[in-house]
């Protein structure tokens, strides 16, 4: 009972949330703040218009194609350098400098570069959102492997454990929490990397949208589709927090 009061508050707090900051939008977007921003009641109508009308299927079945493509090579590659450079000195020393420039990297300013070798088709859109998500996928795995808590470790071999049992019944339970936190980062830099390579390498999908109701200063129409992206990562993330409580070894035999 009081655990079910508990959520019933959470979910209370979170719509007064969500009221108080779409309020606030609709008062700066009445004012007008900008003639650039419009109120959120205009855009809530062009979502819903561009919702029916087909504009947002025809868009994201575009966009989510080299978003998925990219998302699934990152983390199951992210995944794979971070757990190796995790357990071994050798991948860590030679492999570490890579993803650390790469996250440093201004990714607007290689965009064109990756254009240049590769066109304007879907494989440059792929490597957008690979450069994108893989570097803080790979990082977080690492971290998540290389801060297994020693006394753990010393206790498996105490028991006289295998490698394998180490590293499948402790290091990756332990490195769970920050694997998942990996995911999320690099599912969330994913969506950023595949909209700018829709605006700065083709007008396509989303960004095509976004790019048109903005030289025809149609803002109510560009404001729903910059919230529609956001919405779209919102569930996604969202899902996958869900998944990670039902997979995480600690929450199982909840």
């Amino acid at each position: 009972m009081a655990l079910r009061n508990i959520a019933r508050q959470a979910w209370i707090w979170k719509l007064l949330s969500f009221g108080l900051f779409f309020g606030a939008w609709e008062i700066a977007g009445q004012i007008p703040i900008s003639l650039s921003f419009p109120p959120f009641g205009e855009t809530f109508v062009a979502f819903l218009t561009m919702t029916f009308d087909g504009s947002f299927l025809a868009a994201y079945t575009q966009t989510v194609q080299p978003l998925v493509i990219g998302v699934v090579i990152s983390s199951v590659a992210g995944i794979a350098f971070g757990v190796g450079m995790g357990l071994w000195r050798n991948v860590e020393w030679f492999t570490i400098v890579i993803f650390v420039i790469l996250q440093a990297a201004p990714v607007a300013a290689i965009i064109p570069l990756v254009t240049y070798l590769y066109g304007i088709g879907l494989t440059s859109k792929v490597i957008a959102v690979v450069i994108m998500a893989l570097p803080l996928i790979v990082l977080n795995c690492y971290k998540g492997i290389r801060h297994t808590s020693p006394s753990l470790l010393e206790m498996s071999r105490s028991f006289q454990g295998t490698r394998f049992q180490e590293i499948q019944k402790i290091i990756l339970p332990a490195a769970s929490p920050l694997i998942f936190a990996g995911l999320r980062l690099g599912i969330g830099a994913g969506f950023i990397g595949v909209i700018l390579a829709e605006l700065l390498i083709t007008p396509t999908g989303i960004g095509d949208l976004i790019t048109y109701h903005r030289s025809v200063a149609d803002y109510p129409e560009m404001f729903a589709d910059i919230s529609s992206i956001i919405f779209l990562a919102a569930i996604t993330l969202t899902a996958l927090l869900k998944l990670e409580l039902l997979v995480r070894p600690e929450n199982r035999k909840r």
